[in-house]
């Protein structure tokens, strides 16, 4: 290995280590364990809309994001498509297949580059069975995902379009700690259960009000205060 590749290498090691003990579940752990989850996960490099895996692939890995941002999106026989879940640094997903070792049950596409760390199968569920407080913080993670699930079909079944629309942006803000949002009108419409014209056109109604601002393939919150008013109902 030359000294280039050895130094990037390191770096990665790194990176690694310092994921895991600020993660709410790895952090857990204690100094051995994380080095021996460290040694045996990997770093993956993702483009750009590149599925990450699909519905129906084996569940034999969990992954978790360094860096970038992902999408959950279900496919439907007639070729239509809907966001489920958008996720950030930080984040963990693949959790459900890698505990019940079944099919994924959705695909995950990078919305932006992105850097995940892969954590197989074998090498986690050792630790879950042997630490019961991981698996209590799985409970947790999983818990929180079905709450926001809850939430959401809520949001589409009761909430007007104006509510739902402001309540989404922002929690998407909030989720990614910025308030430009890598996403297209299409998506931001099946996320809250909308046609896209009525979705394109509330969005180009707060664009006049220059609450928001529209760009090719993303949507920048401007005024945070006025869709705040809004989201309150």
């Amino acid at each position: 290995m030359m000294k280039a590749d050895l130094s990037a290498h390191e770096a990665q090691i790194a990176e690694r280590l310092d994921f895991f003990c600020k993660h709410p579940i790895f952090g857990i752990l204690g100094p051995e364990l994380l080095v021996q989850l460290r040694a045996r996960s990997r770093v993956r490099d993702v483009a750009r809309g590149t599925t990450v895996f699909a519905k129906g692939d084996p569940g034999s890995s969990l992954f978790a994001i360094l860096e970038g941002q992902v999408k959950v999106i279900s496919h439907s026989a007639e070729g239509k498509h809907a966001v489920f879940n958008l996720l950030n640094a930080g984040d963990i997903f693949g959790e459900i297949a890698l505990l019940d070792g079944g099919e994924r049950t959705a695909d995950v596409v990078a919305v932006t580059e992105c850097k995940v760390l892969v954590i197989e199968r074998r090498d986690f569920l050792p630790l879950a069975h042997s630490r019961p407080d991981i698996s209590q913080k799985l409970i947790e993670v999983l818990c929180q995902r079905l709450r926001n699930t809850s939430r959401q079909v809520e949001e589409v079944m009761f909430l007007d379009l104006s509510t739902k629309l402001a309540r989404t942006l922002l929690r998407l803000a909030d989720n990614t700690g910025s308030t430009k949002l890598a996403l297209t009108q299409s998506e931001i419409a099946q996320l809250i259960g909308a046609s896209r014209e009525s979705t394109n056109k509330k969005l180009r109604d707060w664009e006049n009000l220059n609450w928001v601002h529209m760009g090719r393939g993303e949507i920048l919150l401007v005024d945070k205060k006025s869709l705040e008013t809004v989201a309150g109902g």
